[in-house]
This record gives structure tokens, sequence and C-alpha cells, in this order.
């Protein structure tokens, strides 16, 4: 990227075992050397005294340094000259040799008689980045911004030459989109195909080139849905055709993801699988809204339960009454619709209904909204509320540290939900 102040044909030097001279020893080279370095470049050092980095690298034979002030000659040999001397007669020296025999000079004292100029530079998801302006700080800035954006995703940089195939499961995280991994959506931005969840964070998809193609296999509670068979053949199908397949899911792929089914799948056609995980809505969503699943003298362990089938149901394999017993907070998942047949097992066993729960329905999104109640009570003040999936239900004393939570927030101007009554028995 070059600025409007000169023109300046960017080039990438390939140094791996060609001589560049530094001349001068201070804070300047010390800055460049190492990059120089990690080029491969044979390095010259030429300056009668060096900072400590650079007499460290001198002492480990990475650099040779002629410990002395420049000398005609010097740049003999050398394919690139950088002069960052103290002295300015030192500099015009230097590159007034460098001139002379064709090499290209880096000055760091004038830039306009300079014929090179270093870019402020950065290195993410594999790419080189070098930007030009004429003004230093403007291009170490549109530097930082490139290089966070190729590094975090929101800069779409697939690959081509080395084109990526595959698999990948990403965990979108709870909703907010800006809860996704760094890695997952570096990898989102390099996707063919996305093979998207109704909870995944559908935003980002706004992010994506044209040329992506997006599949619905959104699960709609209660209504239409993909099968997963189906969504396993897309997966295979087309990463066998050589195209990089990115599953976005909500939360966790392998927290009531189906995260391992859909791996097994691949893996046993040949698909390679990269596996990137999730913040999963079952600690997201309590925390964003202020809920702690676990509290020192309150709750030293929390249960994580799908409810996608009721307490009694053959198919159901958790242990409710083991459950009622417990001290810990009991988290559970797609339990709204059976919310009702779920305390009533947990009273059943044994647990008092007065003990606080908290509904979080729309974890993390700008439409968040959270209740408070009891086991007694938590089935009819849902229905009252009008509350609606995906939501998550909190059961345990933990949730009554969200009382003290939400009034010490709510003093600051930053209560994320409102403030919920203490329970009788906290």
């Amino acid at each position: 990227m070059a600025g409007s102040q000169d023109e300046a044909y960017l080039l990438g030097l390939r140094l791996r075992g060609r001589r560049v001279l530094v001349v001068g020893g201070g804070a300047v080279a010390a800055r460049r050397v190492p990059r120089l370095l990690a080029a491969g470049a044979d390095v010259l050092l030429v300056s009668p005294a060096v900072t400590a980095p650079l007499e460290d690298l001198a002492a480990g034979k990475r650099l040779t340094w002629l410990k002395r002030d420049y000398q005609p000659g010097d740049c003999e040999g050398a394919w690139l000259v950088c002069a960052c001397a103290g002295p300015r007669e030192v500099n015009a020296r230097a590159a007034e040799e460098a001139e002379s025999q064709h090499t290209w000079c880096v000055r760091a004292d004038d830039a306009v008689t300079a014929t090179a100029w270093t870019p402020a530079s950065g290195q993410a998801a594999g790419a080189s980045v070098g930007v030009l302006t004429g003004d230093p700080r403007r291009s170490a800035a549109i530097r930082d911004a490139v290089v966070a954006g190729l590094r975090a995703g929101t800069i779409a940089a697939r690959h081509h030459r080395q084109h990526r195939s595959g698999v990948a499961l990403v965990g979108g995280g709870p909703g907010d989109p800006g809860l996704i991994t760094v890695r997952g959506r570096q990898l989102l931005a390099e996707a063919d195909v996305v093979i998207t969840d109704r909870l995944a964070p559908r935003e980002l998809l706004a992010e994506l080139p044209p040329d992506v193609l997006v599949i619905d296999a959104g699960k709609v509670p209660y209504g239409r849905a993909m099968p997963q068979d189906e969504i396993n053949e897309a997966l295979i199908g087309h990463a066998s055709q050589g195209k990089f397949v990115v599953r976005l899911k909500g939360g966790d792929p392998f927290v009531f993801g189906r995260g391992g089914e859909e791996m097994l799948a691949c893996l046993r056609a040949g698909i390679p699988v990269t596996v990137v995980p999730g913040v999963s809505a079952a600690v997201g969503v309590p925390t964003a809204a202020g809920v702690p699943v676990t509290h020192r003298g309150a709750a030293q362990d929390f249960h994580v339960i799908s409810v996608h089938v009721p307490p009694g149901d053959e198919r159901s394999a958790v242990d409710w009454e083991a459950l009622a017993k417990s001290d810990g907070t009991v988290v559970l998942m797609m339990a709204l619709e059976r919310i009702g047949a779920a305390v009533r097992s947990l009273m059943s066993y044994g647990a008092r209904g007065t003990t606080p729960v908290s509904v979080i329905a729309d974890g993390t999104m700008p439409t968040q909204r959270t209740i408070y109640s009891t086991l007694e009570e938590v089935e009819e003040q849902v229905a009252d509320e009008g509350i609606r999936p995906p939501a998550v239900v909190v059961i345990g004393g933990a949730v009554t540290i969200a009382a003290e939570l939400a009034r010490l927030s709510r003093a600051l101007g930053s209560a994320p939900s409102p403030v919920p009554p203490l329970a009788e028995d906290s």
C-alpha cells in the first residue's frame, strides 16, 4: 500500500543467504536487524558500539559485527544497505557508495534521498503486510488494523494457491458474533461452503464473499429440521469435491452439538476434520446474565443436562434423583418446553420448592431476557411472561449470588439484567 506523497514500487525481497549491510548500532538498527535475520539475510553490522540486543546477536554468531566506523568499500557485495548511523554524514557516505554500485539503500535519517523505504510490516494468516504512507505513525496504524483483521478473520483472505480442503467444525459461541474464537473466525473467512445451525452467529455470514455457498441446517424447535444424515452427506459431498467446508454451530461443537457424530462420519469417509472449540451456552449464557454456575460457599460443582426428552422417558439417561440431592448448580439445556416435568421430577426426589431458578432467554444477544424464580413457581412464570427458546435454565444456590451482583452492577450503571429478589433461604 503506497501513499500519494510519492510513487513507490513495493517488492518482497528474498534475502536468504544474501549480504545486507547495516551501518549503525542504535535503536533503529536494533529494530530492523531481527526482521532481516528472520528473512535469512547475511547481516554485516558496522558500528563502533551497539545496543545490548545487537551485541547478543553478534555473540551468538547470528550476524557479523565490525566494531569500527563505516569505511569506503563496506558496501561491496551488499544487496541492500540500511544506513542507520547517528551522524548524517556517515549515512550520506554509505548511501553514496550504495548508489554508485546500484545497491538499494534505506536511510533512517532522510527518506527523501533514500532509494528504498522500509514499510510498516507485519505478518498474519500466512501473509506479509507492508504499508507505506509517508507518515510512519499512520503506516503503523494501518498495518496494525490490517494485521488485526487478518488474525481475527474480519478480513476475508481465502487461500487459492495452496487451497485448504476438508471440514472444520467451528463452535460459534452462544449467539453474540463477537464471542466466536479468533481461530473460528479465521477459518470461516476461508470457507468455500458454510453449513450453519439456527443458533450459530448468523451475522457473520454477511461478511462472506458472494461465491461462498451457505447451507441452512437450522433446526427450529418442534418445526422443520435438516436431518442429521443429510448434514453428514453435505459435509462429505462438498469436501470430497476439494472444497473447504465450515460447519458453523452455536455454542461448542461437542456440547450437545452432535460434533462427534459429524466428525466420525467425515473421518470414516476419509475427510480430514479440524475442530475449533466454542464458548458453550451452558456457561456463557449464565455468565453474560451475571448468574455464576459456581461460587465459593454456594456451589463447587455444576451439572449440564440436556432435556430434549423429559424425565421418565425411556430415552432419558439422566439420573434426576442424584441431581435433586446434589448441592451443585444444575444447568438445563433445551428444557423450556419441558420445564414443568423437570422441576416436578426434582421436587419429587426431595429438592426444595424454594430452590432459586434463573431462566435466561436469547443469551448474549441484544434481546437477552432474564427471569428469577423458584422450582415451584418457574413453570407458571415462564408461561405468564411468554419466555421462548432458546433459553438456559440455571437451578441452585449460586443463583442467589446473582441478586447481589445485579444490585452492585446497577449501582454502577451496568446491570446485566433486572435485579432478582433474594431467595428466602439464602
